[in-house]
């Protein structure tokens, strides 16, 4: 059974803040997505770099996801001075993400990127001969800004074009490259909470600002887009260990900014003057829910847990809905109809179950191959989220990915690994695995593990133990250890906030010819290995596998079988940093015949008994594929 929380404590890169939890309601799945398959040299076993060789199309059911921030992508400045300022440490353009560039993405198994920041949002940068208003660095966090406080809803960050005065169609274009390349796109929606200076200046027709009806004299209203903390003044929290801008002057970093009447915070704090540690660069979005935390609007039937998103469009239809409802679906519709083919929801808990209901049937009318992407941190919650919310995908962080990082750091023992995934094995195909994220310390940094090694077993795991969606980060795959002192944003996590170069990423670009040329010889290596692993997911038993525990007798290694029809796998992996383990297996009646290892070495072995022996070095991984004699 899932352990029900009453609050959990989610830790992202902007906050600590404590969240209600919810109750479950009842089991079931939901659709999913079709890609296409990866090169099938790669599988082959031949290396990087062949842009140009033959691919087979197959329906599969496994995602892999790219998640690149998207300013820094490109960036090839090396400068690197905390707080610097974008003409000191440069940026990367969309037009950074050449044809090459997706295709060696592509290669990597990829069949989905995201483009992280990519939506307008705050950052202290002159661009009012656009028309767009300065940015007030007190309620800016970094330089660069936090792509998580949007700023305009219907527009990009002007940051990432060549020509900023043509922003939007740049992004178009990467639109059309990423699709050329064979990769769908996924961008950012941040529902709970916009910037405190929001106001896009690109509405389409129809479409109007958010809080431009709002009554600002009351605190609450079902129809305001905002909550109202009325006969006040907005104030800018104060500490004495924080300056905008590093304490470099700048004529609007003066400790204050105008809003009368004040608004909560995007976190929820109903302060006139909030917290430094509180968002206080955004404000919350209203969406039907009262002060006292009852709600405005129709609850969804428990029934609808197992219905179609069809069934969930015609329930919404008709019912009245609150305006900001109503003007989410209409951001969503504009990006769809820009060709966007998915989004990732930062905080998605944050927000009612049944306005999911609302904005994903409404999004899966549209498209029903979109790709749906949600950020919940309190496994009580996961399963309202996939089957009231329609979420395709949920973060599978608080228990799969923390257990795997205990491991890795050598503070838990791989029964806990299953632990956690058992958890979640009814709606395994509806999570998501990673070991990095913009908002997680890089494996490399001293704060994780220090190696980017130890990052191998763990992935091998990760990928292969279920049918969950897989995501890798930017520079993942060449050991990026994000040991830069940024600014606002500190060592160990790339930073989000700041501009900044990010060096085991860039030997990679290699000025922007993509083949790794400045790579080391074990970056080149690690990245190989990525590949090969990534592309393993074409495997049906991969696919679609039933998976089996296995029992190494041993807390340092992790064995399971997939099985779908008569294709088996085997997949061993060694968390020992240190020791060479030798290990005995009893297999599955029907697993004997000829195993080849399909990952690393194509070596094979034939087994007859039921019985498998087997040494693996430290972090040593093998993937057993099993041919019938």
């Amino acid at each position: 059974m899932i352990k029900t929380y009453k609050s959990i404590f989610a830790t992202t890169k902007r906050h600590t803040k404590k969240i209600s939890a919810a109750l479950c309601v009842g089991a079931s799945v939901i659709g999913l997505a079709s890609c296409s398959e990866p090169q099938k040299e790669v599988l082959a076993g031949k290396l990087d770099n062949q842009p140009n060789a033959a691919t087979l199309s197959v329906t599969v059911t496994k995602p892999v996801v790219y998640q690149v921030f998207t300013r820094l992508f490109g960036n090839t400045n090396t400068t690197n001075t905390p707080w610097g300022t974008l003409e000191e440490n440069g940026v990367g353009k969309f037009a950074d993400f050449t044809p090459r560039a997706l295709s060696e993405i592509k290669s990597m198994g990829v069949t989905h990127i995201w483009y992280t920041g990519v939506l307008h949002h705050a950052l202290v940068g002159d661009y009012q001969h656009l028309g767009i208003s300065a940015d007030d660095p007190d309620v800016v966090k970094g330089r660069a800004g936090s792509p998580y406080a949007i700023k305009d809803y219907f527009n990009v960050n002007p940051d990432l074009a060549t020509d900023a005065a043509h922003r939007l169609s740049e992004f178009e274009a990467l639109i059309a490259r990423s699709h050329d390349a064979g990769l769908k796109v996924i961008i950012d929606i941040v529902p709970n909470h916009i910037a405190r200076n929001y106001f896009s200046i690109t509405l389409p027709e129809g479409v109007e600002n958010f809080g431009a009806q709002d009554d600002t004299r009351v605190v609450y209203a079902k129809d305001n887009n905002f909550y109202y903390i009325p006969d006040s003044e907005f104030s800018v929290p104060d500490d004495e260990n924080y300056r905008p801008l590093g304490g470099e002057a700048h004529p609007l970093a003066d400790g204050k900014f105008i809003e009368v009447p004040a608004k909560w915070t995007g976190n929820g704090s109903r302060a006139a003057k909030p917290d430094i540690n509180d968002w206080y660069e955004t404000v919350k979005v209203n969406y039907g829910v009262k002060p006292d935390g009852s709600y405005d609007f129709a609850s969804l039937p428990a029934h609808y847990a197992s219905q179609s998103f069809q069934a969930h469009y015609a329930f919404w239809a008709e019912q009245t809905v609150p305006n900001s409802w109503l003007k989410f679906r209409q951001i969503v519709e504009y990006w769809l109809d820009k060709g966007v083919d998915g989004f990732r929801y930062d905080m998605a808990e944050m927000v009612p179950v049944e306005f999911w209901s609302y904005l994903n049937s409404a999004i899966k009318m549209k498209n029903p191959n979109a790709f749906i992407l949600a950020e919940v941190y309190n496994p009580s919650l996961y399963r309202n989220y996939v089957q009231l919310g329609k979420m395709d995908y949920l973060y599978d962080k608080v228990g799969f990915y923390d257990s795997l990082k205990r491991v890795m750091q050598n503070k838990g023992p791989v029964s806990d690994i299953w632990t956690q995934f058992e958890q979640v094995t009814d709606i395994e195909q509806n999570m998501l695995h990673f070991l990095e994220n913009h908002d997680e310390q890089r494996i490399a940094s001293p704060e994780f593990a220090g190696n980017a090694e130890i990052g191998k077993p763990a992935m091998v795991v990760s990928h292969l133990i279920s049918n969950a969606a897989t995501m890798i980060y930017f520079g993942q795959t060449v050991g990026e250890d994000g040991s830069e002192d940024a600014g606002f944003g500190k060592p160990s996590r790339t930073s989000i906030f700041d501009y900044i170069g990010v060096p085991a990423h860039q030997a990679w670009m290699n000025e922007g010819k993509f083949d790794g040329g400045r790579l080391t010889s074990t970056q080149k290596a690690l990245r190989h290995y990525y590949q090969r692993l990534l592309n393993l997911r074409t495997l049906k038993s991969v696919q679609f596998g039933k998976t089996i525990r296995l029992e190494p007798n041993d807390e340092q290694v992790m064995a399971f079988a997939r099985a779908h029809a008569n294709q088996r796998l085997i997949v061993v992996s060694n968390f020992s940093t240190n020791q060479t383990k030798t290990i005995s297996l009893s297999l599955p009646l029907n697993f004997k015949g000829k195993f080849i290892d399909v990952l690393e070495n194509h070596q094979s072995q034939t087994i007859s008994s039921g019985q498998l022996d087997i040494t693996l070095a430290p972090l040593a991984s093998v993937v057993y594929q099993v041919e019938s004699h």
